[in-house]
């Protein structure tokens, strides 16, 4: 399961960076009609993940994942072959259809596949080698690529829907991974067939899902329009710079993620979460200065903006491994699949905030007020974080048992 991630990932890499300027310069599409059908891209996977959960505990994640898996290889593979308006809707829908299974479905198998003191190292490893592909793939394609060929773009497309087979043939070879983890479901204290209403009245769990989308908002998703948007207009790097800091974000994660896995063993999992909202904020603060550096430093600038890159990673190298083991640790088997859905729900919801709270504010030349929005932000999801702790037990959350105290031996009669 984890090299067919790091397949897939390959194929991500390949095309990720390039998809506004392909339909743009290559394609000749507007970029406003970009915008939209990228947006529609996002707009679809949010409104599918719920089905999605429903049919992976109804089915099992093996009858779910493999034809979203061909699904998402026949919509980039069209991407290729693109011409008009339409057909990039229609290519981004199959896409779209696809992906907004495939995350939820392979951490439901990882998930059954794996015993509760192995799950935090194995998503970390799934972190660290999705974004070793990202990069390998990132840097594959941008030696490909030129505007002035078409065909170039087209290879990419056709390498992502190729690099879509290896995790397919792989669980085609693993016949009993993913079958359906209860086989009779029971009902509720209505007398109800369990569903999303049930995960929705989970404290903890809705704990958790709330420190996720402030998070999110106010981290990752702000990376693609916040980040870029704020080191090209106001700390003015060029956009080599830019690619620089997001290697230097990839060599870090690759480097530093299993070292991470070892220290977070045994330690509380919400107490690491807290943590991560504080890396994020300090990499906000961090970026800002860029902002404040003389127009006429240039290497400075450049330096904090690659450094912010680097200290955001330590953050992702923590969360990684921790939240969606805590997910599926308070996920209970017949409706796991439910928990993984909502959970990867929250990056589609943020991807459609974020933009909207960014761009405006970056336009009207306020940079200084997003960077304290995005910084408070992300150390309100740390006070949620801590206050997820007093909900779960301390297996939940991932903290080892206190040896119990030594008994003094019994004193021996004289």
């Amino acid at each position: 399961m984890l090299v067919g991630t790091l397949f897939s990932a390959l194929g991500r890499g390949l095309t990720l960076p390039f998809l506004f300027i392909y339909l743009t310069d290559v394609r000749h599409l507007s970029g406003t009609t970009v915008g939209l059908l990228i947006g529609w891209f996002g707009l679809l996977t949010l409104a599918v993940s719920p089905l999605s959960g429903s049919l992976i505990d109804r089915f099992g994640a093996r009858r779910v994942v493999m034809p979203a898996l061909l699904i998402e290889a026949v919509g980039v593979g069209s991407l290729a072959l693109v011409g008009n308006t339409w057909q990039a809707a229609a290519a981004l829908t199959l896409s779209g259809l696809g992906a907004s299974t495939i995350w939820a479905g392979q951490n439901t198998i990882l998930t059954s596949i794996t015993g509760e003191q192995e799950r935090q190292r194995v998503f970390g490893l799934q972190f660290a080698l999705l974004n070793l592909g990202i990069g390998i793939g990132s840097a594959t394609a941008g030696t490909i690529v030129d505007t002035a060929r078409p065909g170039t773009f087209q290879l990419i497309y056709l390498l992502d829907m190729l690099c879509y087979a290896g995790p397919f043939l792989i669980l085609l070879t693993l016949p009993g991974v993913g079958r359906r983890l209860v086989e009779t479901p029971t009902l509720n204290a209505n007398g109800r067939k369990r569903g999303y209403a049930e995960v929705l009245r989970h404290k903890p769990f809705r704990r958790l899902i709330i420190f996720s989308v402030l998070l999110t908002v106010s981290g990752y998703a702000q990376l693609e329009v916040g980040f870029t948007g704020f080191a090209t207009k106001v700390a003015g790097v060029t956009p080599q710079i830019i690619g620089y800091a997001f290697t230097a974000n990839t060599i870090v994660i690759v480097l530093a993620q299993l070292l991470v896995i070892k220290k977070l063993q045994g330690r509380s999992r919400t107490r690491a979460l807290a943590a991560v909202g504080g890396v994020f904020g300090t990499a906000w603060l961090v970026l800002g200065l860029a902002g404040y550096v003389d127009g006429g430093n240039a290497v400075l600038s450049a330096v904090i903006v690659i450094l912010f890159g680097a200290i955001f990673a330590v953050g992702e190298t923590m969360l990684s491994p921790v939240s969606p083991a805590l997910v599926n640790v308070l996920a209970s088997d017949e409706l796991r699949g439910r928990y993984n859905a909502l959970s990867s729900m929250v990056w589609g919801m943020s991807a459609i905030v974020a933009p909207v709270s960014a761009g405006p504010l970056l336009g009207a030349g306020l940079g200084g007020v997003w960077i304290a929005l995005v910084t408070v932000g992300t150390l309100a999801a740390s006070l949620v974080a801590l206050s997820l702790r007093k909900l779960i037990t301390p297996e939940q959350d991932g903290r080892l048992a206190e040896p119990a105290a030594p008994v003094a031996p019994a004193p021996v009669p004289a």
